[in-house]
């Protein structure tokens, strides 16, 4: 983006349009997305926007860049290394006792079933 901007006003000064400092940056923050909102705000509230040079304005704006990515990278790093384990436990299951239990809670629903298909 700063090669064309730079290019397209190099070439409107040598026709001999004349851009002042806080005109151009105006035009560059103007053309930012959304996503850029919050710097933008933040860039032209300071006290040296005014008077703020374009490379030094592109300079910030390539510093922002560079922190959001480095922070989308980190985050996403961060969901890949996190991990469910489970806790194993050298228990000896008591088949007995367990299955009688789920045996009995499925027949007297099953029975309950019945009655209400009955019923209706």
């Amino acid at each position: 983006m700063q090669k064309r901007f730079s290019h397209i006003v190099n070439h409107l000064m040598s026709l001999g349009k004349m851009f002042d400092k806080e005109e151009l940056n105006i035009k560059i923050l103007k053309c930012l997305g959304r996503t850029w909102q919050p710097k933008v705000t933040a860039i032209s509230e300071s006290k040296d926007f005014t008077s703020m040079y374009v490379p030094s304005l592109f300079g910030k704006l390539r510093e922002h860049e560079l922190r959001i990515n480095r922070l989308a990278i980190q985050e996403s790093e961060d969901k890949h290394n996190k991990s469910i384990t489970l806790k194993a436990c050298k228990q000896q299951p008591d088949s007995s006792g367990s299955d009688e239990e789920n045996i009995s809670l499925l027949s007297r629903k099953f029975s309950k079933f019945l009655k209400k298909k009955q019923v209706s």
